[in-house]
């Protein structure tokens, strides 16, 4: 399931609100996320129908280590490494973090553009619990719950502003998730940028493990793709 994360996620029941399809393909509604997700070993109906959802833009495919087909365009290309929380990581609970909503977006998307954690667009604080922390009124730091396959939940949009970076608030939103999570009883899982080594080894301080290699995509289609 992990393997495709971006279809198991949409495929979700819990996400279903959150997408849009085209025969087996799906994708997140544009203001929610730039993901599409295709079916495992995708047919060239599949990429056709990719192509339909896309139209004239982009979208993000997160896949495994293969070529993808000659009539997309790569704009950009990122190595992941995905990484899993084992079953007993339960985190801990944070009393400086609070709960952020709809009427936060404007506040988390400048902290987003400051911090550049990954897309995050008017309507990912939808996809699922998002925790932020405030210094003198000010969003300091936030982290937030993103792709959901059966099972899972993908911790996102770990970020601190630039001034209050060194005192521990992403770790410390980490943690209060992970508690969420498990208690709900489902297990965390996270990208990062293979090359992101501070990233990795602070995710495996917090006791996260690799679990494979994957590959992000920012995929457009050629004109004679598109119907």
């Amino acid at each position: 399931m992990l393997d495709n994360p971006v279809y198991s996620s949409l495929s979700n029941p819990a996400h279903s609100h959150l997408a849009k399809g085209q025969g087996r393909v799906l994708r997140y509604l544009d203001d929610v996320a730039p993901f599409i997700g295709l079916p495992d070993d995708p047919t060239e109906q599949d990429w056709h129908d990719a192509a339909t959802l896309v139209g004239s833009g982009t979208a993000a495919y997160v896949h495994l280590p293969k070529p993808t087909p000659a009539n997309w365009t790569v704009v950009r290309r990122l190595d992941l490494v995905q990484m899993t929380a084992p079953p007993g990581l339960v985190g801990a609970p944070d009393a400086r973090a609070v709960r952020l909503t709809a009427a936060d977006a404007p506040e988390m998307l400048d902290l987003a553009r400051r911090t550049a954690p990954g897309p995050f667009l008017p309507r990912t604080v939808e996809m699922g619990t998002y925790l932020g922390i405030r210094l003198d009124g000010e969003l300091a730091a936030m982290a937030g719950e993103r792709m959901r396959p059966t099972g899972w939940v993908e911790i996102s949009a770990v970020c601190t502003s630039p001034e209050h970076r060194g005192q521990g608030l992403g770790t410390a939103l980490i943690r209060a998730l992970l508690a969420g999570i498990a208690a709900q009883g489902d297990r965390a899982f996270l990208h990062v940028a293979a090359t992101n080594a501070n990233a990795i080894r602070l995710y495996e301080a917090l006791g996260f493990t690799v679990r494979r290699e994957l590959v992000l995509s920012v995929l457009k289609p050629q004109p004679a793709t598109v119907c």
